[in-house]
């Protein structure tokens, strides 16, 4: 799966000689005439001196140059100077980041202790998985804790707290991706449809709420207006952000440097002074 690529100082193009310009500077800031360049099959040139740059791969980050040289002409004695400008410039692979969703609810339960709060739990992570299984999408770290919470009108209440996240990594997740390059666009795409179907459940659960006011509550039941949800940013294997090396792109999961990795989905790669390559996933 290919990655972006994010560029350092680039110069596209040439500045002043003197009181001169290069008679191959385009209007636009262009150069035009004969280019060479080495490198690969994924390195091009076009015929307006714009550098095309395809398929990027997370090894392919570091220190690039291009070497230009052209002449300039003086209008009066037709004098030509070969002039020879050097630029380095550093291209770094950078994904857009993976969006996880942290969620939480409350029920209300008849006591801290009995195994009906355990089988609340399951079913309802249950039904959740199920709401979303076709946007491979699932629930991960599901957990709860039992507390009493007071209220004015009822004293001590035992509620569960329940937390758990919304992850695009279900099992099978790649399949969606096979038909484009751009997977992140279609696992946050997905992730964003699950978030809004798990709103809108615990929205109706409200709505029962509301609407049974007059009747018997089960003893068992959401918690109005408890539904909170925080989304959480995770890079790839082999990239992290770094907002001060890369503060025009805070928001990227950028290629690991030379002597860093990252081994899972955390946003930060850790030093690791033996490792010699971009997008390192392990200490080696």
């Amino acid at each position: 799966m290919q990655a972006w690529v994010l560029l350092f100082a680039v110069l596209w193009y040439l500045p002043r000689v003197g009181s001169q310009r290069s008679s191959l500077l385009s209007k636009e800031g262009f150069i035009y005439g004969q280019q060479e360049y080495a490198g690969s099959d994924r390195i091009n040139i076009t015929k307006t001196g714009k550098l095309m740059v395809k398929d990027f791969l997370e090894a392919l980050s570091g220190l690039y140059t291009c070497t230009l040289s052209y002449k300039t002409v003086k209008a009066e004695t037709q004098e030509e100077t070969v002039v020879k400008k050097r630029y380095d410039f550093m291209i770094f692979a950078y994904r857009e980041p993976d969006y996880t969703y942290q969620m939480a609810v409350r029920f209300t339960t008849k006591s801290c202790i009995g195994r009906y709060n355990d089988l609340l739990f399951r079913v309802l992570k249950n039904i959740l998985d199920n709401l979303i299984s076709d946007l491979s999408c699932h629930v991960i770290e599901p957990s709860y804790k039992c507390h009493f919470v007071k209220i004015p009108s009822d004293g001590l209440i035992p509620e569960l707290f329940i937390a758990f996240q919304v992850n695009p990594f279900a099992p099978g997740w790649k399949s969606a991706c096979t038909q484009s390059i751009d997977c992140e666009d279609i696992t946050n795409h997905n992730i964003l449809q699950a978030r809004n179907r798990i709103e809108e459940f615990f929205r109706s659960q409200a709505y029962i709420f509301d609407h049974r006011l007059n009747k018997t509550l089960p003893a068992m039941h959401f918690v109005p207006h408890s539904f909170q949800v925080i989304r959480m940013d995770s890079c790839r294997p082999g990239f992290g952000k770094n907002e001060g090396l890369h503060s025009n792109c805070a928001s990227c999961c950028v290629v690991c440097n030379p002597g860093t990795f990252s081994p899972d989905v955390d946003v930060t790669c850790q030093t690791c002074i033996s490792v010699r390559i971009y997008g390192a996933k392990s200490c080696q």
